[in-house]
């Protein structure tokens, strides 16, 4: 009797369990809901300086009724392929709790089906590389549920580079040389003194 009773609390407690673990959601079963776009400045964007903006609604070619669960939408900034060759830390997984394409969020933002468009400078840190932008759509308990990108499936359109901020600072680099010419112009000063003085210590 005591076993079987072990055995219902065992039971019991796995199945708590499994129904708190949150759901495996895979990208491929994810529909492509929402047409997103995004706009900027021609040629190479500088971190933590420049701006994009993006847009996004709802397909209207998609039945009336298809969004209707529809509670956030989650801006994110992706890894295209060719900024992903060679870097593991940056894979693309289909398990989303696993994939590393998108790891830099914009903003989340309540759903509207659509007029949604938000103007974003670009974060300091972000890595010199080739992006394009995603939006998820999430339900009320968080979980993605559709999916807009402003690329093509494959990745290859519609992408932007930006330059990461290198680290130096012109004002650095200006104090740089300013110590430096001081630094020499001190050292020059001191030999000639110490020539002065022993100068004067021969004709004593």
């Amino acid at each position: 009797m005591a076993s079987i009773r072990a055995i219902f609390v065992a039971i019991l407690v796995i199945s708590c369990l499994i129904a708190s673990c949150p759901a495996e959601i895979l990208f491929s079963t994810l529909n492509k809901t929402l047409e997103v776009s995004s706009s900027h400045r021609q040629g190479v964007l500088m971190a933590g300086e420049d701006q994009l903006t993006f847009k996004w609604s709802f397909n209207k070619t998609l039945s009336t009724g298809t969004d209707s669960t529809y509670k956030t939408v989650k801006l994110q900034l992706c890894y295209a392929p060719i900024s992903q060759k060679d870097r593991a830390w940056r894979k693309t997984e289909d398990h989303l709790k696993k994939d590393k394409t998108c790891q830099f969020n914009i903003v989340t933002m309540p759903y509207k089906s659509s007029n949604n468009d938000y103007n974003w400078t670009i974060e300091r840190d972000v890595p010199t590389g080739t992006y394009f932008v995603r939006a998820y759509v999430l339900n009320s308990d968080g979980h993605e549920i559709g999916f807009g990108q402003s690329t093509d499936d494959k990745k290859e359109k519609n992408l932007f580079d930006v330059q990461a901020i290198s680290g130096r600072h012109a004002t650095l680099d200006i104090c740089s040389i300013v110590f430096s010419v001081f630094s020499i112009v001190s050292l020059f000063g001191f030999f000639y003194m110490e020539k002065r003085k022993a100068k004067a210590s021969q004709q004593k």
